[in-house]
């Protein structure tokens, strides 16, 4: 049976989505490609692993996605989330002080600058 085997992308609407594009590039490494789409690896780089990707369903009174009407919110997995929140920080970028910290990694909540919550997870090292 054929089947869906990943997230091939993430779509959100924006007010100027070459800006956004650019935040995004700018603030967490999704480096712009031809077309404006972003990717996660640079040129330069080699692939990373793909990891975990999840796909979940939440009710429509949910408070995870943060204040407003947001329909949908990013998780992007980071290499080193303390690192990233003080650049991010140092760059000004609107970040939600609650932190969670389980065995299957820490996360961490920002907002980019249309609004959209967006959640920032590191998972375990590797033993």
């Amino acid at each position: 049976m054929a089947r869906a085997v990943g997230i091939g992308g993430i779509f959100l609407k924006a007010r100027n989505p070459e800006g956004l594009s650019a935040w995004y590039a700018t603030h967490l490494g999704i480096a712009l490609q031809d077309g404006g789409s972003l990717a996660f690896n640079s040129p330069e780089s080699d692939p990373e692993p793909a990891g975990m990707t999840v796909f979940a369903h939440f009710p429509l009174d949910t408070s995870y996605f943060g204040e407003g009407e947001q329909q949908s919110m990013v998780n992007f997995r980071v290499d080193d989330l303390d690192q990233l929140l003080a650049q991010l920080t140092a760059a000004g970028v609107r970040i939600d002080p609650h932190r969670e910290d389980y065995t299957y990694g820490r996360f961490a909540w920002i907002w980019d600058p249309e609004g959209n919550r967006v959640e920032l997870w590191e998972p375990p090292a590797e033993k």
